[in-house]
């Protein structure tokens, strides 16, 4: 390779200047320069070349097969990757040049920028490494239902500095990735069933076996509740003045189903079946007084005082 560009460096060189022109002249460091920019030039090129031909659109599919209907994210990758590629096809430049020295001092260069911008903007460096993290959690995509201690709600989008989720009130808020990766995610629904618990509270003179088979009954009823598994109902507690009581049941695509409304239509059933049977849903808490009543124009009994 360097054979030939002195060749022809020699052929132009003896074409536009007469050789008795340049006599006396040392050209040896244009060689020197020819080769430099020779091999900065083919390592530049190559590597570029096979980066964006091949490392860009893989890493854009792979992203974009997990995140699908969320151009805001395969944009970010193509972009990024595109970045990546022309630094390290500069790298591999300079190293084909033979300039090893300043590749060196550059990555000195880089290193104490890199240092600076990061101790400026913490926050910033952090949302980006957690955005990443986040990209590569098969567990978590867009469309996926999440809940964090500061909120819940489905996932939108999932760029590299937050994360937008649409809340139950419709609202779409912007979520720092670092508040995502620095906390405890639950997915609720994340399979493809979901346990619904309901509790409540009836009297200590019903009847606690009549109120579970209204439970189960009540439950079985709703076409969106699953059979398998089959509804159940249990004593939870013994309260001060209540006996707790709760069904349990299974339904089917929790993505796909008003939950809201199914729990809104079961209570709303287990009122009425408790109503028609005689059961006290939810009867009053009792309190134990002690002390004593003074009234206003009357003597307090004999060996009381008044509580003041």
């Amino acid at each position: 390779m360097h054979d030939g560009l002195r060749s022809l460096w020699g052929r132009l060189r003896g074409q536009l200047v007469p050789p008795e022109a340049v006599d006396g002249i040392v050209v040896g460091p244009y060689d020197d320069i020819v080769r430099t920019a020779g091999g900065f030039l083919v390592g530049l090129v190559v590597a570029y070349t096979l980066g964006r031909l091949f490392v860009v659109p893989a890493v854009t599919r792979i992203v974009a097969a997990r995140n699908r209907n969320n151009p805001t994210i395969e944009t970010a990758v193509a972009t990024y990757s595109h970045v990546f590629v022309v630094l390290v096809a500069i790298a591999v430049g300079i190293a084909s040049a033979g300039l090893w020295s300043l590749l060196t001092n550059l990555s000195i260069v880089v290193a104490a920028v890199t240092l600076v911008a990061g101790a400026a903007s913490q926050d910033v460096v952090g949302s980006l490494v957690s955005g990443l993290f986040l990209i590569g959690d098969p567990e978590f995509n867009v469309g996926d239902w999440i809940a964090w201690p500061g909120g819940e709600g489905v996932i939108e989008e999932v760029d590299f500095r937050v994360t937008r989720v649409r809340t139950p009130n419709n609202e779409t808020i912007s979520v720092p990735n670092t508040q995502l990766t620095s906390n405890t995610l639950t997915r609720p629904y994340g399979r493809d069933r979901f346990r619904v618990v309901e509790p409540f509270e009836i009297a200590y003179d019903d009847d606690v076996e009549l109120a579970l088979r209204e439970l189960v009954a009540a439950a079985r009823d709703n076409d969106r509740v699953l059979d398998d598994p089959a509804p159940t109902a249990t004593l939870a507690a013994f309260e001060d003045s209540a006996v707790r009581i709760r069904a349990e049941f299974w339904i089917d695509d929790p993505m796909d189903v008003d939950l809201v409304t199914l729990q809104s239509d079961f209570r709303r059933d287990v009122k009425a079946r408790f109503d028609d049977v005689g059961l006290t849903l939810g009867p009053p808490s009792g309190h134990e007084l002690s002390g004593s009543v003074a009234v206003d124009g009357a003597s307090p009994p004999t060996g009381t005082t008044e509580d003041r």
